[in-house]
């Protein structure tokens, strides 16, 4: 059998190759150079196997980059896996290379977009009710369900009126890193790009006050102990929404420039070929968004561990350099004082999917980010002002991260997926990359682009096109697949750090 039929070799410098199918044991390949190759073990779809021997404790590459170092004596033909593979010690690079940054050419396509009046572009149209803490949450709900299809006919630019609740607000201590993300997190989504105007709702004893939180000169506030409890607060949302709806209606789309998107970068439920297909598909996508004036959010600090000098030998100055290592610094002492490894990021799914270490996950999760300068760096929910690729500090956890990503700006969120996810969001529209057309096909309900056809007869730049030209259909307006079946509502989750008191 041909070595190219059933795997893929991503780097000549590599010491594995992915299998594209299952390969049964006592297989003979016969490799490109002219030798054979016989497999010594079931190789499932996605995971890697040896291409010549590796002593123990030599390290290991994939993508020419180490993954991690052999535990044992591993033959050709090997599977390579979690039973002969490790992370070792896991270390962040201090070197780093300040590039120029390109000159955006002029926008040459454009979307169907919401122009607000600070220079923002919202590829949705909404009306939020914000709950400022978990115990003003059903309120919230109530309030916007109140508003279904019928009682919004008359409006037609008005996309919905969502709620945005939360598990925190309260019972954090004052002034704490989790504190802090609460305010910034609200505050900033308050005046996100994709919501024409909110209304604000606490109880009134919470930590998280609606008037520290939130410009009450701009938006409406409801304290639900001073309202008089649930229906009357309820009743006098409703009443502020109806006020609104008519200056909401009335900003309608226009054509808008391709500068105008910022787009959250997300991957969750990895697999091996998250890192071959989608991610790179994604990676090369933004490079035509960002040539454009564009900007893409690449995030989840955990997931670039290992990986970091690929963002760190093209940073646009020595500050955003700084700036990075100093957020990979506290999470390894995060991870010191709290006695956790970083390498436990990747999950039994991953694992399943031909993933063994956080390094071999990284260098195929910045791959997101494409090929230009990295211009900014922003700690968690801080609003993006910067154009071009960004990177935010957030957990690795999907919900946790894109959460951050909205609060900075992202009008639009695509989320590569090599297992399988259900993600979607309420405030900015989120487009599924599928790594595999076997995930596409079995949950073809859910995913909205399939990247598995690069391995077959699609080239990564005929399939960027098309995924631009899906994102610029979605920010225009066209409804991806959460979206559809309404799964948006409950992936708000702030990053909460520290004691509960």
């Amino acid at each position: 059998m041909l070595f190219s039929q059933v795997a893929i070799q991503l780097d000549s410098n590599d010491d594995v190759a992915i299998a594209k199918t299952e390969i049964a044991r006592d297989t003979i390949l016969q490799m490109p150079h002219g030798d054979a190759l016989t497999i010594r073990d079931h190789i499932p779809v996605g995971h890697k196997f040896a291409l010549h021997k590796i002593d123990c404790g030599a390290m290991v590459r994939r993508y020419g980059q180490p993954i991690g170092i052999a535990t044992q004596t591993i033959l050709p033909g090997d599977w390579v896996h979690t039973h002969n593979l490790t992370v070792g010690n896991i270390t962040t690079t201090r070197a780093y290379r300040v590039v120029d940054a390109p000159r955006p050419e002029p926008a040459r396509r454009t979307f169907l977009g919401y122009r607000r009046a600070d220079g923002r572009v919202g590829t949705r149209n909404y009306i939020a009710v914000i709950a400022s803490a978990n115990c003003a949450a059903n309120v919230a709900i109530h309030i916007a369900r109140a508003f279904d299809a019928n009682r919004l006919a008359n409006f037609p630019n008005v996309d919905g009126v969502i709620p945005i609740v939360h598990s925190a607000g309260c019972s954090d201590v004052l002034g704490s890193l989790s504190h802090r993300h609460v305010q910034r997190t609200l505050a900033n989504v308050a005046r996100h790009p994709n919501i024409g105007a909110a209304i604000a709702v606490g109880l009134g004893c919470e930590e998280n006050q609606i008037a520290t939180c939130f410009d009450l000169t701009q938006m409406p506030g409801f304290v639900i102990q001073e309202q008089g409890g649930f229906r009357k607060t309820v009743d006098a949302g409703i009443r502020a929404v109806e006020e609104l709806l008519p200056r909401v209606n009335a900003c309608a789309r226009t054509p808008q420039p391709i500068s105008a998107l910022t787009i959250a970068l997300q991957c969750g439920g990895s697999d091996s070929w998250s890192g071959v297909t989608a991610n790179p598909l994604v990676g090369s996508t933004m490079d035509k968004i960002i040539a454009q004036g564009g900007t893409a959010i690449l995030a989840e600090t955990p997931e670039i561990f290992g990986a970091e000098a690929l963002l760190l030998n093209r940073v646009a100055s020595a500050e955003v350099a700084h700036k990075l290592i100093a957020r990979l610094d506290w999470w390894s002492e995060q991870a010191r004082l709290l006695g956790f490894s970083v390498d436990n990021n990747h999950t039994p799914g991953n694992k399943v999917g031909g993933l063994t270490t956080i390094l071999e996950k990284s260098l195929g999760a910045v791959a997101k980010g494409g090929s230009t300068p990295l211009m900014a760096v922003y700690e968690y929910a801080e609003r993006i002002d910067a154009r071009g690729l960004v990177f935010m500090d957030t957990p690795g956890n999907d919900p946790t991260s894109v959460t951050g990503e909205l609060a900075g700006g992202c009008n639009l969120i695509v989320f590569t997926t090599g297992r399988g996810s259900l993600f979607g969001s309420h405030i900015a529209p989120c487009i599924k990359v599928a790594s595999n057309s076997e995930l596409f096909a079995r949950m073809s309900d859910d995913m909205d682009f399939n990247a598995g056809k690069i391995l077959e007869d699609v080239t990564m730049q005929m399939a960027a096109e098309e995924l631009l030209e899906q994102i610029i259909a979605v920010a225009s307006g066209a409804r991806t697949k959460s979206e559809q079946h309404g799964t948006t509502e409950a992936e708000f989750v702030i990053w909460r750090h520290g004691a509960t008191m």
